[in-house]
């Protein structure tokens, strides 16, 4: 994908893809609540014609690749237009600018959550390190039509409602979109975990129950489900004596970690030294296979 492509993108079918739909629609404007920050009135907009997104409490707008860069944290087109190709595989380019616009169509249609069952999940979930007790727990089984066809996936549920979804050839978010938040029933513990993903989370979990040294049990745990929700998981995070972060080694993590340390100073931990030398905790699992 290169970049006169990914313009080309309809900017509200992916923020669909990622979870976000419009509160209302005023001409060609459409308005959400925006997946920048955490809010309860909708002041973010997207112009349909013109494909431009303007978000009014930030100040900042632009064409979608703009709009990757204020949610990966990072200004390297490069890794956006990955970031863009892996989470809108199925977003079409735009072939009007004023094109009629139907009432939009939910992205996933018939969804079904089952407890995980399939064969094929449990080897993809093997080939990436996780357990399959620990995935059985943790996880469901999501079936789904998409463009006419029945697909299945791994899912982690969110406290919203929502589902991350996983499986070999594709990964999405089944709206809400939203973080996961595990802890005791009792109340919160003095230390919570946060990961980027729900496999960082899963990993951890896996190397916890092999033994290995810094994964010990004992904590509540976070996961932000993208970088981009992480305004929305401060709010949880305030009353942790420690703040343990397992995220991504590449600059969306590391600054992250930065507007962490900016709101909780030294309550928070940087966990990545474990696996320094890979891009995240599931490649450190995979690399003890």
């Amino acid at each position: 994908m290169n970049i006169q492509t990914t313009k080309q993108i309809r900017i509200e079918d992916y923020l669909h893809m990622l979870g976000h739909l419009p509160v209302r629609q005023c001409g060609a404007n459409l308005w959400y609540r925006s997946p920048l920050r955490e809010e309860t009135d909708a002041s973010f907009k997207v112009n349909t014609a013109l494909n431009k997104w303007f978000d009014f409490g930030i100040g900042k707008g632009g064409d979608l690749i703009a709009l990757a860069s204020e949610l990966y944290g990072s200004k390297d087109v490069s890794y956006l237009l990955r970031q863009i190709g892996s989470q809108a595989p199925h977003a079409c380019p735009m072939t009007d600018p004023f094109p009629k616009r139907e009432k939009p169509k939910p992205a996933f249609q018939d969804v079904e959550v089952m407890e995980l069952a399939s064969p094929a999940l449990y080897r993809y979930l093997k080939e990436r390190g996780i357990e399959a007790e620990t995935a059985r727990k943790e996880c469901r089984e999501i079936r789904y039509g998409l463009g006419g066809k029945r697909y299945f996936a791994v899912g982690f549920p969110n406290m919203n409602g929502g589902y991350e979804i996983r499986n070999r050839y594709f990964k999405a978010c089944i709206s809400p979109k939203a973080v996961s938040y595990i802890r005791e029933p009792e109340g919160k513990r003095p230390m919570c975990c946060l990961f980027e993903g729900f496999m960082d989370y899963l990993s951890f979990l896996t190397l916890q129950k092999k033994g290995v040294e810094g994964f010990q049990p004992g904590c509540d745990h976070i996961v932000l489900n993208s970088v981009a929700n992480l305004a929305k998981a401060v709010p949880l995070l305030d009353g942790y004596k420690e703040i343990r972060c397992f995220l991504d080694n590449d600059r969306a993590g590391k600054d992250a970690l930065k507007n962490l340390r900016e709101t909780y100073g030294g309550h928070v931990k940087d966990e990545s030294f474990k696996y320094s030398t890979w891009k995240d905790l599931n490649d450190y699992l995979k690399s003890l296979l």
